[in-house]
Formats: C-alpha cells, sequence, structure tokens
C-alpha cells in the first residue's frame, strides 16, 4: 500500500462529508446522492495516491474527468465559467505538449523517453528542432502544476467550484502535473545540453510562479482566490524540488497527499471568512460558534503558508535546503519573500476571524456538522503526516 494513500484516503472521507452537508434532502437519498458524488471522485483521488506511471493520456484522462464533474452542474454558473476556462487552458495545452513529443521522437528516431537521451545526444539535428520540441514537453506539466502564469486556474475552481469537489479536482491536475515533468525529465542528464535547457526552463518557472503568486497573494481580497493561489506556490515549491534535482516518487505521493488534505480543509473554511478590504464586522458564524472547528481549519490554512508546526512547513524547508545546497541564490531568495507573504496572508486571514471584536450574541443556527467533521478530519490527516514525519526524528534522539 502506497504511504499517501491513508492521508488521501481522509481528504476523500472530507470531501464526502461536505457533499453530505450540501444537500438539503435528509436521509436516504441524501446518503446516496453523495455516494454517487463520491464515487465520481474516487478515480481523481486514486491518481493522487498513485501518480507513478503518468502519461500525457492519463493527465488527459483526469483533467477530461475533473472538467465533467465541474460542468455537470449547468446552472452553476461560476462552476460551468471555472470549467470552460480549464476545458480550454488544458486542451491547448496537452495539444503543444503532444506536438512537441512528435518532433521530439522524430528528431531522437523514438518515441521511448529512455531512448532519446542517447540518440540527442549524439547532436545530429539542429538544436532549433530539439529545443523547441523539448520546451514543448514540459508546458502541459507546467501548467497543470498551476505556477504563475498559469496559477488563474486555480483560483477560479477552487471560487467557483462546491467545496466538497475543488480540492481533489486541484490536487489531482497538480500531481498530475508533477508526474508528468518527471516522467519527461527522467534521464535527461545523459544530455548535457538537454538537460540545461530544461534546468534553465525549469529555474525560470519556478522564479516566475513564486514572485508572481506572491504578488497575486498580497493583493488578493476573496478567501477562496487566496486558498488557490497558495496551492500555485505549493506548485512553486516543487518546481524547485526539480530544479534542484531532489524530486522524486516518494516526495511526489507525499506532496500530493499533503494538498489533497490541506486543500480540503482551506477549501471548506475558505466559505466562512470574510472578504479583505471590507468593513469590519462581526467575526464569521463558523468562529463564533464552532471556534475549536474554525481553529481546525485554519491549521489546514496554515499548511498551506508553511507556518511552523504544520506538515506544510517541511516542504517549504526542504525546498530551502535543497536551493541553498545546490547553489541556487535568486530562487531561494524568491522561495524566502514568497513564503513572507503567505505567511502574512494566513495570519491576516487569522485575525479577522477571531480578533475581531463584536457584542453581538452567537448565531442560533449552527454550521452542519457535515461541514464541520470534514474541518476536524482534514485537521486530523494533517497532524497524522506531522506526527509520522517527526517520529523517525524522536526514535533518534531516543538513541
Amino acid at each position: 500500500m502506497t504511504p499517501a494513500l491513508p492521508y488521501v484516503t481522509l481528504a476523500l472521507s472530507g470531501a464526502l462529508l461536505l457533499r453530505m452537508g450540501q444537500l438539503r434532502r435528509e436521509g436516504a437519498l441524501a446518503l446516496g446522492a453523495a455516494a454517487l458524488s463520491w464515487l465520481a471522485l474516487a478515480p481523481l483521488a486514486l491518481w493522487v495516491a498513485l501518480p507513478e506511471g503518468t502519461t500525457l493520456a492519463r493527465a488527459a484522462l483526469a483533467s477530461a474527468l475533473a472538467v465533467a464533474l465541474l460542468a455537470r452542474d449547468r446552472e452553476d454558473v461560476r462552476q460551468s465559467e471555472a470549467a470552460l476556462k480549464l476545458a480550454w487552458v488544458l486542451g491547448a495545452a496537452f495539444a503543444l505538449t503532444w506536438a512537441g513529443g512528435s518532433l521530439l521522437a522524430l528528431a531522437a528516431g523514438t518515441g521511448v523517453t529512455a531512448e532519446q537521451w542517447p540518440a540527442l545526444a549524439l547532436q545530429l539535428d539542429p538544436y532549433a528542432l530539439w529545443g523547441a520540441a523539448l520546451s514543448l514537453t514540459l508546458l502541459a506539466g507546467l501548467v497543470l502544476l498551476g505556477g504563475a502564469p498559469f496559477h488563474f486556474w486555480l483560483a477560479d475552481v477552487l471560487h467557483g467550484a462546491h467545496a466538497w469537489l475543488a480540492p481533489l479536482v486541484v490536487a489531482a491536475l497538480q500531481t498530475a502535473g508533477a508526474a508528468l515533468l518527471l516522467r519527461r525529465l527522467d534521464g535527461v542528464a545523459g544530455f548535457p545540453a538537454g538537460a540545461a535547457l530544461a534546468g534553465g526552463l525549469l529555474t525560470m518557472s519556478a522564479a516566475i510562479a513564486l514572485v508572481a503568486g506572491a504578488a497575486t497573494l498580497a493583493t488578493q481580497r476573496r478567501p477562496e482566490r487566496r486558498v488557490g493561489t497558495l496551492a500555485s506556490l505549493q506548485g512553486a515549491l516543487l518546481l524547485c524540488a526539480l530544479v534542484a534535482g531532489r524530486a522524486d516518487a516518494a516526495l511526489l505521493a507525499s506532496w500530493g497527499a499533503h494538498m489533497a488534505l490541506a486543500l480540503t480543509g482551506a477549501g471548506a473554511l475558505a466559505r466562512f471568512l470574510t472578504v479583505s478590504g471590507d468593513a469590519a464586522g462581526a467575526p464569521p458564524a463558523l468562529f463564533r460558534r464552532h471556534p475549536i472547528s474554525g481553529a481546525l481549519g485554519l491549521y489546514a490554512l496554515f499548511s498551506l503558508a508553511g507556518v511552523p508546526g504544520t506538515p506544510g512547513m517541511s516542504l517549504w524547508l526542504d525546498a530551502a535546503r535543497a536551493l541553498a545546497a545546490t547553489r541556487h541564490p535568486g530562487l531561494l531568495a524568491a522561495l524566502v519573500f514568497a513564503w513572507i507573504v503567505a505567511f502574512t496572508a494566513v495570519v491576516d486571514e487569522a485575525r479577522r476571524a477571531f480578533a475581531a471584536p463584536t457584542e453581538l450574541a452567537a448565531p442560533e443556527r449552527a454550521v452542519p456538522w457535515a461541514t464541520r467533521a470534514a474541518l476536524w478530519c482534514a485537521a486530523a490527516g494533517l497532524a497524522a503526516m506531522l506526527a509520522a514525519a517527526a517520529l523517525p526524528a524522536g526514535l533518534a534522539l531516543l538513541r
């Protein structure tokens, strides 16, 4: 069993709870409708837990399923708009990547990735041909990963789609993009010129994703879109790991599981947060009636930003250590800048949620139990990830 599977199962359980909390019907009909939605999300959860062996066709299939799930509710204008944007941007990216793969196969004389690098290393083809082809083959992975300037689709999905649907859609597509990049770059060290080109492209992409993502986060007002931008910064962290040569299947599995859990909690919480810049008013109902559940939702949001004491902190620290060890000072400075902006943004969300003074009584109507249970589920999974990561170090100290 893959180590990510229990965490992804918790995220899937959270999605089921959020779907049940959204349904107005009660009893067997509500449970049946929620179960059907859960079954539709199960393939996406499986892609998050088992990203190994992802091909362009498999990533396109995951994207088609995501668009279909978003487009099924035609009466929801925002969700339909998110599906339309996702369809055209991913459709164009997949088409260009397929064209690049075909050109690279033509230049190398083979469509097998492991055989292409030794063939291209013979330098029998012009740089313009294989250079353009290699660049195009990375496009779909970069778009799916969601780093700036392709971060708009993440904010659109998390803002427009339902809270039970958006997190696993985003986590599945980002994981597919990361797996595509890992697969494409496997063995590229055997072709030094190609490795230099790919490294330069990834370094530039990571720098843009960090700086532009941080700038976007600092100017956004809606909490749902802030969560989407934090997800794009998580994609930038994986790009940093690729630049430093530290990305592998184990990192991808833990990163995908963290994304599924953190987005489940943060995406549900964002529906209860206030819009930044609005006149100060009463704190949101969730924090006035159920402060512990609200705090657990904030824990998921904090984990996306890498706040100390969360499992997301290790992802940010590992990326920083890898960049420092491989001598990428410019990219390291961009990462530090992005972390400061992300930390400031989530602390501001917590301040506005808890620190707004009010003399009003707590609302009589409680937040649905299923929504609160989803927040607890996501927080429990993140706490388990943190404990599992800290356990080896703790045992070493005891010895």
